[in-house]
């Protein structure tokens, strides 16, 4: 007998009307977490069932949760996690949808959007900041408002009564970087950098590694910026 709480069957796998809200409930609680229902991936390589009740019976045989004293998966077991999820989402969830106001949506929205976004785009360009500065052995300046507009420096090296400019761009991991569209952008600010200070400006492009932390990504800006101090403290 058709459930109608299910959309539709591919093979044994059921696609849930409300999966959205149930996999949150999941998630949220951890309870398809290995410590719970030990290590899924793991367990159906060692297995390699051909059929569902192959694998079915291969779980509810070796299946244990992932931690110190961690029990044996029975069905009762995985019953008990569906009625753990019903009752987070009933009673907590509920709960707290009903205290959520129209103005908090909005305020939500705001924040994901524009705050939180920007909060992420000073972090990213503080942490190459500090990575550039430890490789290049020199203090690396802030650039003022006006330095941003005129010249297009986010920040500078200050060697004598000369300046190096630099600006960090943070791209998205594993798109092409156009390098040139910024060059050309630019061009005519970073060369009246240069005449005006007499130092070269550097482009230094940021990207978030597989594991969320932010790299620099052009490298070999790192030499030049090395060489253009020395050129400059011989001038």
């Amino acid at each position: 007998m058709a459930k109608d709480w299910v959309s539709r069957i591919d093979g044994v796998n059921l696609k849930f009307k409300r999966e959205t809200l149930l996999n949150y409930g999941m998630n949220r609680w951890g309870l398809n977490k290995a410590y719970s229902v030990g290590s899924t991936s793991e367990l159906i390589r060692s297995c390699a069932p051909k059929v569902f009740e192959d694998w079915e019976e291969f779980y509810f045989s070796e299946a244990k949760q992932k931690k110190v004293g961690g029990l044996n998966i029975t069905r009762e077991y995985i019953d008990g996690l569906g009625q753990t999820l019903y009752v987070k989402l009933s009673e907590v969830v509920q709960n707290e949808l009903d205290s959520i106001t129209e103005e908090e949506c909005i305020d939500y929205a705001y924040n994901l959007i524009l705050n939180r976004t920007f909060e992420g785009y000073i972090t990213e360009i503080e942490t190459i900041y500090g990575q550039l500065e430890a490789a290049v052995g020199v203090k690396i300046h802030p650039a003022e408002d006006k330095w941003d507009r005129t010249y297009s420096v986010d920040f500078y090296i200050e060697i004598g009564d000369k300046f190096i400019g630099l600006q960090i761009k943070p791209i998205a991991s594993g798109l092409a970087l156009n390098q040139y569209q910024w060059v050309e952008m630019h061009m005519i600010n970073h060369q009246r950098f240069e005449q005006d200070f007499g130092g070269k400006v550097f482009f230094i492009y940021s990207e978030k590694t597989a594991g969320g932390k932010k790299k620099i990504f052009n490298v070999e800006v790192i030499d030049q910026i090395i060489e253009e101090i020395e050129r400059l403290k011989e001038v």
